[in-house]
């Protein structure tokens, strides 16, 4: 299912509650559970739960955050707005919640403190949701295939599955790079980066380069005989 396909509809007509951490944590199509336990979240939970159920997965910009968590610390601007799935209301007003990525965007307008309201909310614009050219992500489908299928990527937890989404004719490639990409990339300043970037052939190209390094690491340790290594390692 690709992003402008998505059945869910986003109102980017009205600002967004924003849920920023140090990290980028949610891209399309991924299912991300969280434990929602501190008082403005939970706040933002109940209002998102009582509207359209949307909140946006923010990433702090800079160290700042660390002196100012509490405070308005800088963001960066790509966000993924994702979709509460399911959610369970705990003693206290915690929430245990899940959370399907649904769409790029970006920041365009913070909107200003609110006397009463805990969490942070901005005006958002999509991006990343035009008509791709599929034809040109076959070329490295067909690679993620054979080096899922028969390459030591094989090895990895997620290659079955991700080779069950490449071999389900109906499912776009566009969409299949967003479930490799946090399934199988590295995380940090990487995947924020997939998801800051709009051009579908430009994330594949850059989730091939990912893996191909990858595949470059396991080579080397296969070379140093894994079958002798501690108890508990593996191939994730």
């Amino acid at each position: 299912m690709s992003e402008e396909q998505s059945a869910v509809h986003v109102n980017f007509a009205k600002p967004m509650p924003l849920f920023p951490l140090d990290t980028a944590t949610l891209l399309p199509q991924q299912i991300l559970p969280l434990h929602i336990f501190e008082d403005r979240y939970r706040q933002m939970v109940g209002r998102a739960l009582d509207g359209a159920g949307q909140i946006a997965m923010a990433v702090f910009r800079g160290p700042r955050w660390r002196q100012e968590y509490h405070g308005r610390p800088p963001l960066r601007p790509a966000v993924c707005v994702g979709q509460i799935m399911e959610h369970e209301q705990l003693p206290g007003g915690r929430y245990n919640i899940v959370l399907q990525g649904v769409c790029r965007a970006r920041v365009v307008q913070e909107i200003p403190a609110v006397e009463g309201v805990l969490f942070r909310s901005a005006v958002l614009q999509p991006f990343g949701i035009a008509d791709v050219d599929e034809e040109s992500l076959e070329e490295v489908r067909d690679w993620l295939d054979a080096a899922l299928s028969e390459g030591p990527l094989h090895r990895m937890v997620a290659a079955e599955a991700v080779l069950n989404c490449l071999r389900g004719g109906e499912i776009p490639t566009s969409t299949v790079i967003d479930v490799v990409s946090f399934m199988m990339t590295a995380g940090g300043e990487f995947r924020y980066r997939l998801l800051a970037e709009a051009d579908a052939l430009r994330r594949a190209e850059m989730v091939r380069a990912d893996l191909e390094h990858l595949e470059g690491i396991i080579r080397r340790a296969e070379h140093q005989r894994p079958e002798d290594w501690p108890k508990g390692c593996s191939w994730n």
